[in-house]
């Protein structure tokens, strides 16, 4: 009888970047890392962080957090992180007198690195995953976008993938794995998805493959994407055309249905796990195979 290939993450621990809510992929994510037996950290937007922690207290989260066992899905620590900022000496004094962010010690990314060390030791993660993206002018065309916009969404949804990997590669034990989450605009172009976003997805993508390289020589580690098709998010939901891009994708994929978070935990967990050793610098696509199309459905 053959042997069962099951994901196995016991003993690994996870840090998921982007977790705010219960309806998004990095929740969906994590609850996955954990069935399979991780650890799990959480990092949230500190403007966030004050009505997730109550949610949880209160038990809001409760249901969206069992698991096949019939436990609750254990966050070992919540960790402030704003991915604008690589120190704490570059946000600006008004973010920093801002009550949204009062409290939270150095909420940046080198300072979510101390604190991981100070919490689990000088190498405490096997994985990471980057599920934040921010467009400060995405529901603007490109074309009506502002430098500042443009940066903005380059820095928080791309360049903090470098920023983390840089900081945090050191922190990795062997065989480590880094995940972000992508998306088709990178390379088609998707009316309504603007503010510089499809630009900075398509950096994300080329910086996956050059990280592949560069931090698996230096730490050992993977890196790699997956672009996942459209997903009725809180997040997802301030473009304005969520919805409507949802029902294109049901009705043009070869898959004709909609997609669900955990079909993209799934496809986390695996790349994330020994089973994906092989597997570095790649964009894998887990969108009912909506990417293969080159025409509507009629």
């Amino acid at each position: 009888m053959a042997a069962v290939l099951a994901i196995d993450l016991t003993g690994r621990r996870a840090f998921v970047v982007g977790v705010a809510d219960d309806g998004g992929f990095g929740f969906a994510i994590a609850k996955a890392l954990a069935e399979a037996g991780a650890s799990v950290c959480i990092g949230t937007w500190p403007p966030a962080l004050n009505i997730f922690e109550t949610l949880l207290r209160r038990g809001k989260l409760d249901e969206s957090r069992r698991l096949t066992n019939g436990k609750l899905l254990e966050f070992e620590r919540i960790y402030p992180i704003d991915a604008a900022y690589d120190t704490l000496d570059e946000v600006p004094q008004s973010v920093r007198e801002s009550k949204r962010y009062q409290g939270r010690g150095d909420f940046s990314i080198d300072g979510v690195a101390r604190r991981l060390v100070e919490d689990f030791g000088e190498r405490p993660l096997d994985i990471v995953v980057h599920s934040l993206a921010n467009g400060p002018e995405v529901h603007l065309p490109l074309v009506d976008t502002s430098r500042a916009g443009y940066l903005g969404a380059l820095s928080v949804s791309a360049y903090s993938l470098v920023s983390m990997v840089r900081r945090w590669g050191p922190l990795m034990r062997p065989a480590g794995s880094f995940l972000s989450l992508t998306y088709l605009a990178s390379e088609r172009v998707i009316p309504g998805y603007g503010g510089g976003m499809s630009s900075a997805k398509a950096a994300l993508e080329s910086d996956t493959r050059t990280l592949a390289f560069e931090a698996g020589r230096r730490f050992g580690i993977r890196i790699n994407t997956i672009s996942a098709g459209p997903y009725a998010s809180r997040a997802a939901s301030v473009t304005g055309i969520i919805e409507d891009v949802i029902e294109y994708y049901a009705r043009n994929a070869p898959l004709p249905e909609k997609l669900t978070p955990a079909e993209v935990a799934n496809v986390a967990a695996f790349l994330c796990s020994p089973l994906a050793s092989g597997i570095t610098g790649a964009t894998v696509y887990v969108d009912k195979g909506f990417h293969a199309m080159g025409r509507a459905v009629p």
